[in-house]
């Protein structure tokens, strides 16, 4: 399925951005210098990217498809990848806050426990999505759904995002590593 391929190939990136989050984490635990600017671009980057670009075509697109299809959103896999979403976006935001002043060793910490939450709650997450909801959703949506979800995706890119996003990231994370 093409639609569940493009998010499963976004995960890759977004998993290798965890891995550099995890770097910067345990250099900033080590007590060695880390630039604000650095970890502000890589926080970008899991703004738009992994939440924007990337959890926007889930819950526009893939997940009401889903609920449709009869997978329950309350009490089923949508309702845990959804609050999994808040839940990224809060610990973003704690690093986000925690970044504006490094200096400060309760900011550090403040930014080192969110990171690990965040990278923890992240690949648990995606394992979840890659072998649970996805598979799910290989059994249920036809062909046709998948080129409609596929054409909504890259509507939501054009409109939301922008052209050239997933080449731009794609290059960051390979320089900030």
């Amino acid at each position: 399925m093409k639609s569940i391929d493009v998010l499963m190939n976004e995960h890759r990136l977004i998993e290798h951005g965890l891995t550099v989050l995890e770097a910067f984490a345990q250099r900033l635990e080590r007590g060695e210098p880390v630039l604000a600017e650095k970890l502000n671009t890589l926080l970008d980057f899991f703004r738009v990217f992994a939440d924007q670009c990337h959890h926007g075509k889930e819950e526009g697109s893939l997940f009401p498809e889903l609920e449709a299809k009869g997978i329950p959103k309350e009490g089923g896999p949508i309702g845990v990848m959804l609050y999994e979403h808040d839940e990224g976006r809060n610990l973003q935001r704690q690093m986000r806050e925690a970044v504006s002043d490094l200096s400060s060793k309760a900011n550090r910490q403040k930014f080192i426990a969110a990171a690990r939450d965040y990278i923890a709650l992240l690949r648990q997450h995606i394992w979840k999505e890659d072998n649970v909801l996805f598979q799910m959703a290989q059994q249920v949506l036809t062909e046709a759904d998948d080129e409609r979800l596929s054409e909504k995706f890259e509507k939501h890119e054009r409109e939301h995002i922008g052209e050239g996003v997933h080449e731009h990231y794609h290059h960051l994370i390979h320089e900030l590593e």
